[in-house]
């Protein structure tokens, strides 16, 4: 057994592609020892911005010898058959072998040397390897036939044990050298084999361990924040992106000018991170500090003094914009940036996005006087909802996209309107997905149902739903947002009322069943039972989802029990026998004989159905579940003492007419056809 090193060596490697990189690199090696019957003890990925690598340990040196049979004709086939088969195994008959009346071809084939599948196998991993984006160079790339690799490809070491896998590709031949970080070393290095590829490299300044790196400057870029007195602002996707940047990282602090702290943190926050690839900090008092921690690729003589200085002065200048588009804005009145939303098209089906902003308005105020989001004033919400999308307009959400609705809160509140509004223009985008925090105050749920309600009704009724794993205008993530605000609020409402009020009439049925789908979606992950929800939801009339939730949950708490699980048998062989039967009178007069177990189940449902009734017209589902728990057990008897059909006529309707009666006082909860199990 031994061990196998492979690194393909390139200009820098765009950070967003390293870690697909390594697991596509680790597919297809794995793959190409699969095919030729091998198999590594272990295989481990490494990734740079300048080299993609590859260990595998305890490979063989040299595959086995195996046998292939391939089954042939019967003995006795027509001879066209028989030759047809001999041709393709290019064997004569008397080399076939006959088992069972049936001829095989059996063929050996001998092992092959590792070294020479691994040959064969890296030119055919690097040109089929899936870069997002790739590229050709040099005089090679004016023909659409020369290698494609995400930047131009310098160098291959392939070493099996201690020695080297032999391989060309387009004039890239493998060998034994590597080169160490651009600016520590100089000149190349040697690899003696797999086992001192790592700190050779470590020698050199290069970590090729992802994961070291990542770790370097997580406690690097804390340590020089501590240092200074503050807190650095965590942000695991910036080590990432660091890591993917550095072979070398090195984090250091600078400042900058603290009269940028009048532009909104979160401004600051984004040109430092998306421009720079910097982390913020914040002072002793929580409050954005005038710091922030960039990751050199360099460990510098000066201790990095003269690279602090440039990221500053590159940050001011990206500061200074940012200032000025927010000095800009703040001049501009929120009433005025909404006049030229006319101008910006929302979707060609439906109109601008002042149309939409018309809509969502309305929406928003109906919503506020109907009581539905109780709390909210209908001009507040009117008002936030006429501002909401002003700030698409803006300077600085044309340079930042990702602060819509943020900026416009900050407008908002330095014109004078109330806290309320701008917190609702601030906030209405959310939430966005599952697992983003569901806005709870008033006026901002009432601005934030109607953008998603409106969004929801408007691409429906223009016939434009998700279809299969296509969702071009996120409506799945509106609904979830849609069904969240109405769930953690608790908002009592008629899903029909709501979507006639959102002028979804024309699209009425499959949005609304669009809807119940996701409720499903989400429920999911909650441990609410789908089956349930479609038990509840099929009995027509039942749109409040809130309630139509409370309702399924007493119900999945019954039916999971022993008792609930009887009773829903029960349930099913009733309706099974009643769907035989023809012509069934739930009120069929009773027999003057009646026995124990018919007059018992009689009792029970007197007693039930009214209880259940009376506990369901004031939403106590739990009593309703208990009252409908007295049945079981007169059911339960029912079944075992009598015969329904009976040869009696009399009998048998009202024994009949006594399931029927069962069944309907189940179906007063849930339709339990509905529910599996």
């Amino acid at each position: 057994m031994t061990d196998f090193l492979l690194e393909l060596r390139s200009e820098e490697i765009p950070a967003r592609m390293q870690v697909k990189a390594k697991e596509d690199l680790a597919r297809l090696f794995n793959d190409a020892l699969t095919k030729a019957g091998l198999s590594a003890a272990s295989v481990e990925v490494f990734a740079t911005p300048r080299r993609l690598a590859l260990i595998a340990t305890g490979l063989p040196l040299a595959t086995e010898a195996v046998s292939e049979e391939t089954k042939g004709p019967k003995v006795g086939a027509p001879p066209q058959a028989m030759e047809g088969f001999l041709r393709k195994a290019g064997l004569s008959q008397d080399q076939l072998v006959e088992r069972d009346g049936v001829y095989y071809a059996v063929v050996e084939k001998a092992g092959r040397q590792t070294a020479d599948v691994l040959a064969e196998a890296i030119p055919a991993i690097i040109r089929a390897f899936p870069w997002p984006k790739s590229q050709r160079w040099g005089a090679a790339s004016v023909s659409t036939e020369s290698l494609r690799w995400v930047r131009p490809l310098q160098g291959i070491v392939a070493l099996l044990g201690d020695a080297v896998v032999h391989c060309e590709i387009d004039g890239i031949v493998s060998g034994a050298e590597t080169m160490g970080h651009r600016f520590h070393h100089s000149g190349a290095i040697t690899i003696g084999n797999a086992g001192d590829y790592i700190e050779k490299l470590r020698a050199a300044h290069v970590l090729v361990h992802f994961s070291e790196r990542c770790r370097i400057i997580r406690d690097g870029a804390k340590a020089a924040a501590q240092a200074a007195g503050l807190t650095l602002v965590e942000d695991e996707g910036l080590v990432i992106e660091n890591a993917g940047l550095t072979e070398w990282p090195v984090p250091m602090l600078g400042r900058f000018d603290a009269a940028f702290l009048d532009v909104p943190q979160e401004v600051i926050q984004l040109t430092a991170r998306v421009n720079q690839k910097y982390f913020v900090c914040h002072d002793s008092t929580g409050k954005l500090a005038n710091a922030f921690v960039c990751t050199a690729n360099i460990d510098a003589h000066d201790g990095g003094a003269a690279i602090v200085a440039g990221n500053e002065k590159v940050l001011a200048a990206r500061l200074s914009d940012a200032k000025f588009f927010w000095e800009q804005d703040l001049k501009v009145a929120l009433d005025s940036q909404a006049q030229k939303l006319a101008q910006i098209t929302f979707h060609e089906k439906l109109g601008s996005v002042a149309d939409k902003v018309e809509r969502v308005a309305k929406l928003a105020r109906w919503l506020a006087e109907e009581g539905i989001v109780k709390g909210a004033t209908a001009d507040a919400a009117e008002r936030a909802a006429r501002l909401c999308k002003a700030d698409l307009v803006t300077g600085m959400v044309g340079e930042f996209p990702e602060l819509q609705g943020i900026m416009g809160g900050y407008y908002a509140r330095a014109q004078g309107e109330s806290d309320a509004v701008a917190d609702a223009i601030r906030d209405h985008y959310k939430p966005v997905g599952q697992g983003d925090d569901v806005p709870n105050a008033p006026v901002t749920v009432a601005v934030s149902l109607a953008d998603k309600l409106d969004t929801l009704a408007q691409f429906f009724a223009a016939g434009m739903p998700p279809t299969g794993s296509k969702d071009p205008f996120a409506l799945r993530r509106a609904a979830i947002g849609f069904l969240s605000l109405l769930l953690q609020n608790d908002l009592r409402c008629s899903l029909k009322e709501m979507l006639v009020a959102s002028g979804a009439c024309a699209s009425f049925d499959t949005l609304e069943e669009f809807l119940i789908d996701r409720l499903k979606v989400q429920q999911r992950e909650a441990g609410v039972r789908h089956d349930l929800i479609d038990a509840v939801f099929s009995l027509g009339g039942e749109d409040d989802l809130v309630r139509l939730l409370a309702r399924v949950k007493a119900l999945q708490a019954y039916v999971t029990t022993a008792e609930g699980a009887n009773l829903l048998a029960a349930y099913k062989r009733a309706a099974n026998i009643l769907k035989q039967a023809e012509g069934v009178d739930a009120g069929a007069p009773a027999p003057a004989d009646l026995v124990t177990e018919e007059l018992a189940l009689r009792t029970a449902l007197d007693a039930a159905e009214p209880k259940a009734a009376a506990a369901l017209s004031i939403e106590d589902f739990e009593g309703a579940m208990a009252a409908l728990a007295t049945l079981r057990a007169p059911i339960d008897a029912f079944f075992e003492g009598v015969m329904v059909n009976d040869p009696d006529p009399a009998k048998r309707a009202f024994r009949l007419g006594l399931l029927a009666r069962f069944r309907d006082a189940v179906t007063q909860v849930a339709d339990f056809s509905k529910i599996e199990g």
